[in-house]
């Protein structure tokens, strides 16, 4: 796999904005011989550095597995958008919860985005945090449905969200294509990487230990625990935590049926100064458009334009990122004609079928979460919370998360994706009308 700017080194990630204003950080040593510890975390991003400081705090012995780098997948690459909620609504949720857990089910997909700031404050994590966030709509079906969001928020008790009018919309995101918003003071944006970073310092800090260039390649679950074999290790631990998401699918087919690889891609301008940032969204919010296949954006704390969408089903890369999300961003703000785009760069998200993130067991020890379709800056830290609460005795919260049934992606291996490729294609053509 390789992306644009892609750097030789196996722990290295491409090279982006983030990479090039990431605080240091000190490297990991691989995993070597053999050891035994309470809880094995597979992944270094949000979701895995969040369990392993969850679990640490609690006083657990902790070691976590991270292929590449800390931060090296979605986490240290996404556009670092906070947003309340789920990817796919609330719809596909009820066929399977009660009214009385459906508000439950709403409650922790506030809560994921309360353990960001939370954790955030509580470790000094410099990450360059803003609050807001504002979904824009391209036509008139777009209020609508953000009307009806709104009336449904606002019903199950959350506070703040404000429906914005054409004009008004125009004065807090400076383009023409946009004809209303819904403001969202509880969301926000960060730094992914540097917030990555950060919890794994903290997760060390509170007892943990992470290993770089260290793959899980195989597991086996025993009546006496959970074997990890590594390439120069292994690990005997009481529970298996893997939060690999779109990096682990191959690894673990079990539960890589039921996510889908996808690749977004983002670019970052040169700095537009400061007051010319201001210019374009003065209150300095995140902004997603409601289209299906969307576009998303934000201001960089250095006064950039950091603008990511065309996302590729296929996983087939585009010949030039650079240039395709330019155009694309030109669309949105074409006093931006003049401006150099300083770092493109892209990676994978995972998706599920129904856009509701995937939570589940193999094996009564070896506990996953993945399939975050678009809202993992909050739901990792939420995800690693709920597992680390499981390894503690308290399954409830995680078991209501995983009574969420996922379909895998039709077409088994061969097909699966061609026939993803077809059904996006619908999808755009519903954004185009």
């Amino acid at each position: 796999m390789s992306f644009p700017n892609a750097v030789s080194s196996r722990r290295a990630m491409p090279a982006s904005y983030y990479t090039e204003t990431a605080h240091p950080a000190p490297p990991r040593p691989p995993l070597r011989g053999d050891t035994q510890v309470d809880a094995v975390v597979v992944g270094g991003g949000m979701t895995g550095c969040s369990a392993a400081l969850h679990l640490a705090e609690r006083g657990l012995s902790v070691r976590l597995l991270e292929e590449h780098g800390i931060g090296f997948g979605a986490s240290g690459r996404s556009g670092g958008q906070l947003i309340a909620g789920f990817g796919g609504g609330l719809d596909a949720a009820r066929a399977h919860l009660s009214a009385g857990e459906m508000q439950d089910y709403w409650n922790l997909g506030t809560e994921a985005v309360s353990q960001v700031t939370d954790r955030i404050a509580r470790h000094g994590i410099a990450c360059d945090f803003v609050p807001g966030h504002v979904d824009v709509a391209l036509k008139a079906r777009h209020v609508r449905e953000l009307e009806a969001m709104a009336e449904d928020w606002t019903a199950r008790g959350y506070p703040g969200l404000e429906l914005w009018g054409g004009a008004r919309t125009r004065e807090r995101v400076a383009s023409e294509r946009y004809v209303g918003a819904l403001y969202d003071p509880g969301g926000g944006h960060l730094h992914p990487l540097n917030f990555t970073l950060g919890l794994a310092a903290a997760a060390e800090a509170a007892g943990a230990v992470l290993h770089e260039g260290t793959p899980m390649v195989t597991f086996e679950d025993t009546p006496q625990g959970v074997v990890v074999r590594t390439p120069e290790g292994t690990v005997r631990t009481r529970w298996l935590l893997l939060a690999g998401n779109a990096y682990l699918w191959r690894t673990v087919p079990a539960i890589g049926r039921r996510i889908m690889p996808v690749g977004t891609y983002i670019i970052a301008t040169e700095p537009l100064g400061a007051a010319r940032a201001q210019g374009l969204i003065p209150g300095n919010e995140a902004v997603s458009d409601c289209n299906f296949v969307l576009n998303y954006f934000r201001r960089s704390a250095d006064h950039r334009m950091l603008f990511g969408g065309r996302v590729s089903y296929s996983r087939v890369e585009p010949l030039n990122v650079a240039e395709a999300m330019r155009r694309t961003m030109l669309t949105v703000f074409p006093d931006l004609s003049a401006s150099r785009v300083d770092f493109a760069w892209g990676g994978y998200v995972a998706i599920t079928v129904n856009r509701l993130p995937h939570f589940g067991r193999l094996g009564r020890r070896v506990l996953f979460a993945q399939g975050f379709s678009g809202h993992g800056v909050g739901l990792t830290s939420l995800a690693g919370a709920l597992m680390a609460e499981v390894v503690a005795g308290q399954e409830e919260r995680f078991d209501l998360m995983a009574r969420i049934r996922h379909m895998p992606f039709p077409g088994g291996a061969k097909l699966r994706t061609p026939l993803l490729v077809a059904a996006m294609m619908l999808h755009r053509v519903r954004d185009w009308l």
